[in-house]
């Protein structure tokens, strides 16, 4: 369980600056071990269960890793770890660099639809090239949406359960999956474990990310129930299909990865146009979702001190 001051202040810290950039990032080295990972492991014969081996081992180390570091400091000095989860804290929190990301597609589109293309080609997969500027923005507010799951609401989730190294954990998930768990050529062999592991590892923080986005609209909960499973993610469409709601708009349809077209199906049949009014909108049903979950968290750790 985390320490409530280590929770508060890690983010805190997210709150007001955002990802550090400048400093030396844990999920930049995951990024880098599974890179070489899959460069000397993807290859010929057993690519799943090479993909499934690397997958559990970087999970499981980090984890491992990251309760012998924790158990050292607490012997070391209580201050030390509490230094350290406000640390992690901070490091996996992605909700203020999500915002600013999101704020900068809208901004670089009010100059020319290819500066628009080329700023949310910072946060989403798929191919920008050949996007609309309705595009853009749709694609924006779909990863805005599904960030706030991924970026804040289930590190904050395993972090409950299993304190730091959980956090830690589920972010090694979240990044394995972002890098090889693609329905492709390339990764569909060894990216198969990697992409399950993810889905079960988000399967309630997606949901109850939904559940927070339109906890004060509860007419909205009919068209989660609808919608949230009208996505190739088995947990991705729960919050997009929040925020459409919200919004009263349209997400998916068809995407390109990688050079291949995926024909995913819609979120909402009002294709109507989106604007900058309906990203900040979609900021400030991030920003009290977030709120909201921090405040579970703090609570669930403050009773477990009682």
């Amino acid at each position: 369980m985390i320490n409530p001051i280590a929770l508060l202040i890690g983010w805190l810290l997210d709150l007001i600056f955002g990802d550090p950039v400048r400093l030396p990032h844990p999920i930049v080295w995951f990024g880098r071990m599974i890179a070489f990972g899959e460069k000397h492991l993807n290859r010929g014969p057993h690519r799943q269960l090479k993909g499934a081996v690397m997958a559990v081992s970087l999970i499981v180390g980090v984890f491992t890793i990251t309760c012998l570091i924790h158990s050292y400091l607490s012997v070391l000095s209580s201050q030390f770890s509490l230094i350290f989860d406000v640390l992690i804290v901070f490091y996996c929190l992605a909700g203020t660099t999500l915002i600013r990301e999101v704020r900068q597609v809208f901004l670089a589109l009010d100059r020319s639809l290819d500066e628009g293309r080329a700023q949310v080609a910072r946060i989403v997969g798929r191919d920008t090239s050949e996007l609309s500027a309705q595009e853009v923005r749709t694609a924006a507010l779909e990863t805005l949406a599904e960030n706030l799951s991924d970026g804040v609401i289930a590190p904050l989730f395993w972090l409950m359960l299993l304190g730091t190294p959980g956090m830690l954990a589920y972010k090694m998930v979240n990044t394995l999956d972002s890098m090889i768990g693609y329905h492709t050529e390339r990764y569909l062999q060894f990216g198969c474990w990697a992409a399950r592991i993810d889905d079960v590892a988000n399967y309630i923080p997606a949901r109850l990310t939904a559940l927070l986005m339109v906890i004060w609209c509860p007419k909205c909960l009919g068209f989660v129930r609808k919608y949230g499973c009208c996505h190739a993610s088995p947990n991705s469409g729960y919050p997009e299909a929040a925020l459409a709601s919200i919004l009263n708009c349209r997400f998916g349809g068809p995407h390109k990865y990688f050079g291949e077209v995926f024909d995913k199906p819609y979120i909402g049949d009002n294709d109507r146009e989106l604007t900058t009014a309906d990203m900040k909108t979609a900021v400030r049903v991030n920003r009290t979702a977030e709120i909201i979950m921090v405040v579970i968290v703090l609570a669930s750790s403050l009773i477990s001190l009682l």
